[in-house]
């Protein structure tokens, strides 16, 4: 547990190299949109020093009227030099700038860590979390970037003059009304609310039986079993895809000829089915995960008691691992409703769907409705996402492994 000190106040001579490490940093990346990084670099280090030095030498100043001036002089400086997106960038980096030459000066970044940490130590525990946080804006800022574009007035895939000056002419919701409003979006989204619920149901059932039954002490090879289950998430994709293309392929010969059934509805079978295959495995990995700390006792003492198998997993095994079983459904459906190769092998123009739409925007017609579509599908994953997060913590809850 991390001991609370009070520390002294840190020497000119460490501070000034670190804030203008962190203002060669900001350079870094503003420097491009002026020409030069290196100019970027140059100028942020020096900026930061010398407002660094003017704050640690003022000492008739408060802390709080630093963090307030900052900010209005920065801004001040982004409105001359950029316009009304360096006011913004200008008085964001005024606040963080206020607090963090006083967590650096006042030492109080050792407050929360232990005493008897040496420099390199502490050096090592900040760095370690400043990569974390490049890793995390690496991964995220390519989908960032894409939802202020959705709304770009025009039909371009960069920012124009007058969204970087915050023009409200250069905002609109058009690609949002194309969404809407075009049979061809519509049509393959609606397809994808189809396939991907129906894929879900079925690599949930298949799946949690799977599981379940592997779980079992009795079952013979089962990592043999288990390998060639969760084979379809390891295989390449486009190998999966092209075996399945031969299997459904017949199989839908079959279902036309022989059983007499539509080819539309044989498509949307095929797709389906083909879906579920590649949920399955996901299934079968978040509940085995559950069934690890599943009291075997349970059953036993529920069939002591007269309750056939059936009754027993309904009102016994499955409240306990049904956050596994949500949580795989909720891969499941991820994995079905943006899955493209698979459905472009198998289906027809009848099953098209959303991700397969896209696909055609880049590649025949560049729509920038796939801006607004893109949005879409990021919410509907953080929406998922934060409600895997919510059974995660309720299946800990459950387990005894949190406080309730």
């Amino acid at each position: 547990m991390a001991v609370f000190t009070q520390v002294s106040r840190r020497p000119v001579a460490f501070v000034l190299p670190v804030m203008g490490l962190m203002g060669a940093l900001v350079g870094l990346f503003v420097g491009p949109a002026f020409g030069s990084a290196v100019v970027g670099i140059v100028f942020g280090a020096t900026l930061s020093m010398i407002l660094a030095y003017g704050i640690i030498v003022t000492d008739h100043l408060s802390r709080k009227a630093v963090r307030w001036l900052l900010p209005v002089l920065l801004a001040v400086l982004g409105l001359l030099f950029i316009g009304l997106t360096g006011v913004l960038f200008g008085a964001l980096f005024g606040w963080f700038f206020g607090w963090f030459v006083y967590w650096i000066h006042e030492g109080e970044y050792r407050v929360k860590l232990h005493p008897y940490l040496t420099a390199g130590q502490v050096l090592w525990h900040y760095s370690f979390r400043v990569i974390c946080g490049l890793i995390f804006g690496f991964l995220i800022t390519p989908i960032l970037v894409v939802m202020p574009l959705s709304f770009n007035a025009q039909d371009f895939f960069t920012f124009t003059p007058e969204m970087l000056r915050f023009d409200p002419a250069g905002y609109s919701l058009k690609h949002y009304q194309d969404f809407f409003n075009n049979a061809e979006w519509q049509r393959s989204f609606w397809n994808s609310l189809i396939i991907a619920p129906i894929a879900t149901v079925i690599s949930v059932s298949l799946g949690t039986l799977a599981a379940i039954g592997l779980s079992q002490s009795h079952v013979p090879a089962k990592r043999a079993i288990m390998a060639i289950l969760i084979s379809p998430m390891i295989v390449p994709l486009i190998i999966s895809a092209t075996g399945m293309f031969f299997f459904y392929s017949t199989m839908g010969n079959f279902m036309e000829n022989t059983l007499g059934m539509g080819k539309n509805f044989v498509g949307y079978v095929k797709v389906v089915l083909a879906h579920a295959v590649l949920g399955i495995p996901f299934v079968i990995i978040t509940v085995t995960a559950t069934l690890v700390g599943f009291d075997t006792s349970l059953t036993r003492a529920a069939a002591n008691m007269g309750a056939n198998p059936i009754t027993t997993f309904f009102r016994v095994q499955m409240p306990l691992i049904f956050p596994g079983v949500v949580s795989g459904g909720l891969f499941a459906f991820i994995t079905s409703f943006d899955e493209v190769v698979i459905v472009m092998f198998i289906g027809s123009a009848g099953q098209k769907t959303l991700p397969w739409q896209m696909f055609i925007g880049l590649r025949e017609q560049i729509s920038p409705t796939i801006l607004a579509v893109a949005t879409i599908l990021v919410g509907i994953s953080v929406a998922l996402l934060m409600t895997l997060e919510l059974l995660r913590r309720r299946s800990e809850r459950l387990r005894g492994l949190s406080p309730g």
